[in-house]
């Protein structure tokens, strides 16, 4: 029997490590926060694991993925390892190197992780892009600043033909292409990965395996560049094993046969280095899903989902929005997905209440239970994961506290507090950047992350830290008053829940604050019955139903509330944020900056006097 009200409900038990702190305080109010437990004993490469699991579990599943038609492919750990070898091997016949390292362009596929962990074999680091830089650009330019600034001596794609453009735009004839299938005319040629497979592996692998160590790069990862060029961070084995041995003390669960769903996008830190580095680390069996969380690609992941039961779950909210639908629709899909699920965590942005609701309420009917959700904070640079809150959220934005080995400083800056970190898992320098490295570290070597933090209690501080918006983020308008971005934006989200996706703030050096507002389109259908299916943004942004319900937000904002404490004016934009336009990151979230920097003109519209027909401005009375 399952409760009448799901939040009434129990959470499912999960096996959780310890959630305890140490805080220093200084005279000048900065805090240095460690977890008291320390940093545990880890081997000294990624692939040592890789080695271990081969031997203790061979036949078991390591990796799986679906083809089109339904069709897995899946690999053993002992297979794993073989392959492994083989292209370890491959790499060093052709004589790559730190200087001359692997770049994969394409996604996220069993042929990039075996390229991947060959590298890290062999001690060649491995360039992970983002497939946007090749397939949604037509100039190439921040491909070629990748690869100008990584000097590759191979690159790999899955599909010659999708990625021969690209190639031919930013690839140089005397660098080696490796692609998976459809092989294309090029000055050069190309090389099939079934080669690199085929090479039989010799004891110098073992030779070079032992002399990858702690400080040996294994990946380097380019992080967005949303507010300029990407930058390199050369993401060490120290920087891997450490992280992954701190998430294990604190979420031991994840050693429990830990089965993963996934689509996060392994160039991206999370993906790469949390999510497949966590299954290795831990002997799990990583499902690579080829879904996205949009429509006309999350089904790929409710096929996926109706065949295989993951233990921890990982998106972010746009995901729980486009999938809550289709799981409502399909029950087994639902079943299956809960079945034996202990743990989930949505990062990216904060999970509207009312996502919350709609899926806590379809756990509870389909399992009798709720399932934790956990969240924490860390980015390419350091952890991934530095701070955890490994305890059930809710759609609270808690991060917790620092996890084993991470020190985090927090530093009051304005009305916000900054949080700085130190650790194994810190990056020590960017990719030949200097002038981007000294600018990122403090006078005690702390890492300047850029994120700050709350207190959830001040009077207990052991209840941990709540994420409270970017430091760069918040801006002071005419008047000198600073304004909270994250808190308004959350506010206008809420107050319009579900029919909005984001809100981006504007108002640095104005006189008051606007926002750009971008619809949930399809919540909103059941406001506008009356628009066909087929009907475009404008149809939405226009429709009076709309702009009453945005009319009806502004107004209801606290009439005390002081000039940077309520959003004065906001256009309703037609166009969404897409990883096309440059404003939507791999992970589905929205970009606050590059929308700034892509609609200078709207920002301009929200402070004409008087108001564009299209801003809809909050009445005084």
């Amino acid at each position: 029997m399952t409760a009448q009200n799901p939040a009434d409900a129990p959470l499912r038990p999960v096996r959780l490590g310890t959630a305890e702190a140490i805080f220093d305080k200084r005279a000048d109010g900065t805090v240095i926060v460690r977890h008291k437990e320390p940093l545990g004993a880890h081997p000294d490469k990624l692939t040592e694991k890789l080695e271990h699991w081969a031997r203790v579990k061979p036949n078991a599943v390591f990796l799986a993925e679906m083809d089109s038609g339904g069709q897995w492919n899946r690999l053993t750990w002992a297979e794993a390892l073989s392959k492994v070898r083989s292209v370890a091997q491959a790499l060093i016949e052709r004589g790559l190197s730190q200087d001359r390292p692997v770049a994969i362009l394409s996604e996220n596929g069993i042929e990039n992780a075996l390229l991947a962990f060959g590298c890290m074999m062999s001690g060649v680091p491995c360039v992970h892009v983002s497939p946007s830089y090749s397939l949604l650009s037509t100039d190439f330019m921040k491909l070629k600043h990748v690869l100008g600034l990584a000097n590759p001596g191979l690159v790999y794609v899955d599909n010659g033909e999708r990625y021969a453009k690209a190639i031919a735009g930013a690839v140089g004839a005397d660098v080696e292409v490796v692609v998976g299938h459809s092989p294309f005319d090029r000055k050069g040629g190309t090389t099939l990965f079934s080669s690199l497979i085929g090479t039989r592996a010799t004891a110098d692998v073992d030779a070079a395996h032992a002399r990858v160590g702690l400080d040996t790069i294994g990946k380097i990862l380019f992080t967005s560049g949303s507010t300029g060029v990407p930058k390199g961070v050369p993401v060490t084995q120290r920087m891997i094993v450490s992280n992954q041995q701190a998430i294990l003390q604190t979420c031991p669960f994840v050693a429990d046969d830990l089965v993963l769903v996934d689509w996060m996008p392994w160039h991206h830190t999370f993906g790469g280095n949390n999510n497949l580095g966590m299954v290795m680390y831990n002997g799990g069996t990583f499902n690579i899903d080829m879904g996205r969380p949009m429509p006309g690609l999350i089904e790929k992941t409710v096929q996926m989902l109706k065949q295989v039961s993951p233990t921890y779950y990982m998106s972010v909210p746009k995901g729980v929005e486009v999938l809550l639908p289709l799981l409502r629709e399909d029950r087994a899909a639902a079943e299956n997905m809960f079945r034996n699920m202990v743990c989930s965590m949505f990062g990216g942005a904060p999970m509207p209440r009312h996502l919350l609701d709609e899926l806590e309420a379809l756990q509870v009917e389909v399992t009798g239970e709720r399932i934790a959700i956990g969240n924490g904070v860390g980015s390419t640079d350091a952890g991934p994961t530095a701070l955890l809150a490994n305890w059930h959220v809710g759609n609270k934005t808690i991060v917790g506290l620092p996890v084993p080995g991470m020190e985090a400083k927090i530093v009051p800056v304005g009305k916000k507090l900054e949080v700085r970190l130190r650790g194994p898992a810190v990056v020590k320098s960017y990719w030949k950047d200097p002038e981007r490295t000294a600018a990122a570290f403090d006078e005690e070597g702390f890492f300047k992350i850029g994120d700050a933090v709350t207190y959830v209690d001040q009077a207990d501080p052991q209840r941990g830290f709540m994420f409270d918006g970017r430091v760069v983020e918040d801006f002071k308008l005419s008047s000198g008053t600073w304004v909270n971005v994250g808190g308004l934006r959350d506010r206008m989200i809420a107050g319009f829940a579900p029919y909005l996706r984001d809100a981006v703030v504007t108002g640095h050096g104005r006189d008051y604050v606007g926002a750009m507002l971008f619809l949930n389109v399809e919540a909103c259908r059941s406001l506008c019955p009356d628009l066909p299916a087929n009907a475009t943004g404008e149809a939405f942004a226009s429709h009076p139903v709309i702009r009453a319900l945005a009319q009806k937000v502004l107004d209801s904002q606290e009439a005390s509330a002081g000039s940077s404490e309520r959003i004065d004016r906001v256009v309703i934009e037609p166009e969404q944020p897409s990883l096309d336009n440059g404003e939507q990151t791999d992970k589905a979230s929205v970009s606050q900056r590059s929308v700034l920097d892509r609609r200078t003109a709207v920002v301009e519209e929200l402070y004409r006097h008087p108001p564009s027909a299209r801003t809809i401005a909050r009445q005084r009375g």
